[in-house]
């Protein structure tokens, strides 16, 4: 019977070995060296319930690759070990067989009795590559000296599946107590099984969301191709940990290898879309490569699968490879920001896939190759993260936009109002100016001649002055109808004019006092009410005051027009002072002056005459016009 025997390994699968089970070695140390670690064995084609002993048999070393020492070869095959009892299974603890991997199934026999099946032996098989097996070795079975472990292991030659990985063989094998091997297991089958469900089902929601918010913004349909491509390597990571499938082998092998020119064509649109650029002949030629992949690997046939696919892959693997490099390029020529995020995650999935290649190559497919296969999907995990916080910060953006936008429209919408109702009322105002000026002429020509008439004609002195009275009221409405504005000096002048004649003609000394070439100006309208305030409160001194002088003072103060009117006369009667609001025309003197957001103040008493203060001001003066 073959005992173990050390062997020489690769260095690189020493130094995995090594880093990987240095925390057990530190952990356990009574555990540790109650453990048998056996790297060889003798094996030997054949099928049945029990090995082969007339089979060819011949020694391998563990573990035992197909694809090297049997390529072209299918299982199932048998593999002998032997080994002391251990003294605790024979005190009555419990001992256990822990097998990292076996690809795709296996059968444990403990001294010929079965103690262990990983599922169904035949087509289709129940695939447990990635599965660590841990077999309790029952204490009645054991023998005090040697006992006899037999594996039949049913997997597939290389030829016959897409990657090396899930071609058949056998990992080293450990024995020990169950309470050292347990943790070990859970910790292995946590890597290899769990954290690949976590991560298929974290890219599978994130993809399919990433899908849905990208195929409804066409504008941002990079979101959809990574969504596509996070669904797809989902799906093709789920045969990692998903172990009975109803269909066989060929089928599934067939069916994972299709999905790489799917996967291929969603992460070069990815790239490329996320760079901003497009190209119709890239599109097409690799939707024409998602129906030529398939049809070659149906005329390859499933001994040539392998051979096919890995002459695929390279081809697939340039292409992504061409289009991540563009991709760097164009972020790297617009200074974009996402040029050393992205840079760092294509180069961390990169160096993972090397890493893989490597430890595939050298056999060594344990924790290492299994973590590099992993990488890639957590790159794409932190990848789908970081586009949704971009698309996040965008759609922020974008509100952001939108409520400025809406602002700008409702102040551009009230501004159109605005000038509309400006628009509006000066058409009105032109038209009343036009009605104004036309009513003014109708008033000059018409009732002005016929006013005109009647001064140079009647016989009767009382008559004509009346006429030429209206006439000069007549004017004096026409010139505040037509809205031409007065300069101040101008109507100083006027005023003192005919203030000073009538005053004279009453026989009253008036006394005018005025600053000269007043350089303001008094809208048409508050030229008129001025004049009126000016000639009542002239008429009430000439018709009730009895005054022998009269003083007017104008000046301009602080922007106001200010005007004051003094006589000596009898000033008014106790009798008149609640009456100033309805007699001698003072209620209509008040009532204009407002009129001009100004005011018109009497002071008086018996016998200290009357003093009459306006006061305009003289830019309200001119907005009270254009009402």
């Amino acid at each position: 019977m073959p005992r173990p025997v050390a062997c020489r390994r690769h260095p690189f699968a020493l130094l995995l070995h090594a880093t990987l089970l240095a925390l057990l070695w530190l952990l356990a140390p009574p555990l540790r060296a109650q453990t048998i670690d056996i790297d060889t064995a003798v094996s030997a084609v054949g099928g049945g319930r029990s090995f082969p002993a007339a089979a060819p048999s011949k020694g391998v070393a563990l573990p035992d690759d197909w694809a090297r020492s049997r390529p072209g070869a299918a299982g199932p095959v048998w593999y002998r070990v032997g080994f002391p009892a251990p003294a605790d299974s024979l005190r009555g603890e419990l001992s256990a067989l822990y097998i990292e991997r076996a690809c795709t199934n296996l059968e444990v026999f403990l001294n010929g009795q079965q103690v262990h099946s990983g599922g169904r032996m035949d087509e289709p098989l129940t695939h447990g590559c990635n599965h660590p097996q841990l077999v309790a070795l029952p204490g009645a079975l054991m023998q005090p000296g040697e006992n006899v472990i037999d594996i039949k292991v049913a997997g597939y030659p290389l030829a016959e599946v897409g990657a090396r990985a899930r071609a058949g063989g056998l990992s080293a094998l450990s024995i020990g107590p169950m309470a050292g091997l347990a943790w070990r297991h859970s910790w292995q089958t946590a890597l290899n099984v769990g954290f690949s469900q976590a991560l298929g089902a974290t890219l599978l929601l994130m993809g399919g969301f990433m899908f849905v918010l990208g195929f409804n913004n066409r504008r941002e349909s990079h979101l959809a191709y990574f969504g596509a491509l996070s669904v797809g390597w989902a799906l093709i990571d789920a045969r990692l940990w998903i172990r009975s499938l109803p269909f066989g082998n060929a089928v599934a092998e067939f069916l994972l290898a299709a999905m790489l020119a799917f996967i291929t064509m969603a992460a070069v649109q990815f790239l490329l879309r996320y760079a901003r650029f497009r190209h119709d002949l890239v599109d097409r030629v690799l939707i024409a490569q998602c129906a030529l992949m398939p049809l070659t690997l149906v005329l390859a046939g499933p001994r040539g699968l392998n051979a096919a696919v890995t002459v695929w892959s390279y081809l697939l693997l340039l292409e992504v490879a061409t289009a991540a490099l563009l991709h760097l390029r164009t972020l790297w020529r617009l200074q974009s920001r996402s040029f050393w995020p992205m840079a760092a995650l294509l180069g961390a999935a990169a160096l993972a896939g090397i890493v893989e290649a490597v430890a595939r190559q050298v056999g060594e497919d344990g924790t290492l190759a299994h973590l590099a296969h992993l990488a890639p999907a957590l790159m794409m995990v932190l990848l789908g993260l970081r586009l949704v916080q971009q698309h996040g910060r965008a759609l922020q953006e974008a509100e952001l936009g939108k409520a400025h936008l809406e602002q700008r429209v409702r102040e551009a919408t009230a501004e159109i109002e605005r000038n509309f109702r400006q628009l509006a009322d000066l058409k009105v105002e032109q038209v009343t100016e036009r009605e104004r000026k036309r009513i003014a002429a109708d008033l000059h020509d018409d009732l002005g001649a016929k006013l005109l008439t009647i001064v140079h004609t009647s016989e009767s002195e009382r008559i004509s002055a009346l006429a030429r009275e209206a006439l000069e009221e007549m004017r004096l409405s026409v010139r505040g109808l037509t809205g031409r504005p007065v300069r101040l000096a101008d109507a100083l002048g006027d005023w003192r004019a005919e203030v000073v004649n009538r005053l004279a003609q009453a026989g009253i000394e008036g006394d005018w006092s005025a600053p000269e070439d007043l350089p303001q100006t008094l809208s048409a309208r508050a030229f008129v009410q001025t004049t009126r305030i000016l000639r009542e409160a002239t008429s009430n001194i000439i018709k009730h005051s009895g005054a022998s002088h009269c003083a007017i003072t104008c000046r301009v103060a602080d922007g106001d027009f200010q005007l004051v009117v003094q006589d000596n006369g009898a000033g008014i009667s106790d009798e008149d002072d609640g009456r100033l609001d309805r007699g001698h025309g003072m209620a209509s003197m008040k009532h204009r002056a407002k009129q001009l957001q100004g005011q018109c103040l009497v002071e008086s008493g018996p016998g200290y005459g009357t003093v009459i203060r306006l006061t305009v001001p003289l830019d309200r003066a001119i907005e009270a016009s254009a009402s």
